[in-house]
């Protein structure tokens, strides 16, 4: 299958370091022991975090770009990021009617993992610009839209898997995947909150399990019903427009022909 990056061992290395690193910056509130300093700057944290997740998403789209992100692959880049951009604020605030989600699961599909997490980087980054929604949860956002983009592209059978299969395969992954990209955007916000404020908020002093009943709670009481309809919205638009859309991505793809080697006959005199 023709895949608009091909991702080569120090792309993959640098991938996997940033994620680890963002595993870190999402779920530092569960890591830290109730003893260590970084409870002290609950509030700071976040800010911290979200400094440096920016650069190092910076790096590992570089990192990408350089192991095979050619003109063509920029072009489509360009292309599915405007859309997606655009996408996003139909429906914002409104129990979580986010189409945007459903191109970037079909997208991150045809083009691979690598393109996948560029491309969920690059429209989330592109959407806050749109938006306004800039602030210290906005790489947190790119970096969890990246790897939800890039796990559609990691789905097994790209080769054997189409038709009805497919499109199947495709919105269970979207349902599930809206419901941890949610979670993961809880997990950056939560410590913002003041344990003062409310019984569901992060408390430095408390232990893991009081702090994941916490969580939970978090959870329930504020976005369960946003990420329910984000994930309704992603499956019914994928089993919709799924199909149709595969073809035209596919369509382009071939088209782009992104692995084929550009040359120059060098002209007779």
């Amino acid at each position: 299958m023709t895949r608009a990056v091909r991702l080569g061992p120090r792309s993959l290395l640098t991938l996997a370091l940033v994620s680890a690193v963002g595993v870190v910056a999402f779920g530092w509130p569960f890591l830290a022991p109730p003893t260590s300093r970084v409870g002290t700057h609950t509030q700071d944290a976040p800010w911290l975090f979200a400094g440096l997740l920016v650069l190092l998403v910076a790096v590992v789209a570089a990192e990408i770009a350089e192991s095979g992100l050619g003109p063509k692959a920029v072009a489509m880049l360009g292309v599915l990021a405007a859309t997606g951009a655009a996408l996003r604020p139909i429906g914002a605030g409104t129990a979580g009617i986010e189409p945007m989600f459903f191109l970037m699961v079909l997208s991150g599909r045809v083009l691979g993992p690598g393109f996948g997490f560029v491309l969920g980087n690059v429209t989330m980054f592109a959407s806050a610009l749109l938006t306004g929604g800039v602030g210290p949860w906005m790489p947190f956002q790119m970096l969890a839209m990246g790897w939800f983009t890039m796990g559609a592209g990691l789905l097994p059978g790209p080769e054997r898997t189409r038709g009805r299969a497919e499109v199947r395969l495709l919105a269970a992954y979207g349902f599930l995947a809206a419901f941890a990209y949610g979670t993961a955007m809880n997990m950056a916000g939560w410590p913002f909150m003041s344990a003062l404020a409310s019984n569901i908020a992060f408390d430095p002093h408390a232990g893991v399990p009081a702090n994941l009943a916490r969580f939970v709670a978090y959870c329930l009481a504020t976005s369960l019903g946003w990420d329910l309809g984000r994930a309704v919205v992603t499956v019914v638009l994928t089993l919709t427009l799924g199909p149709a859309l595969l073809r035209a991505l596919r369509r382009a793809t071939r088209r782009a022909a992104f692995e084929a080697q550009v040359t120059f006959e060098a002209s007779e005199r």
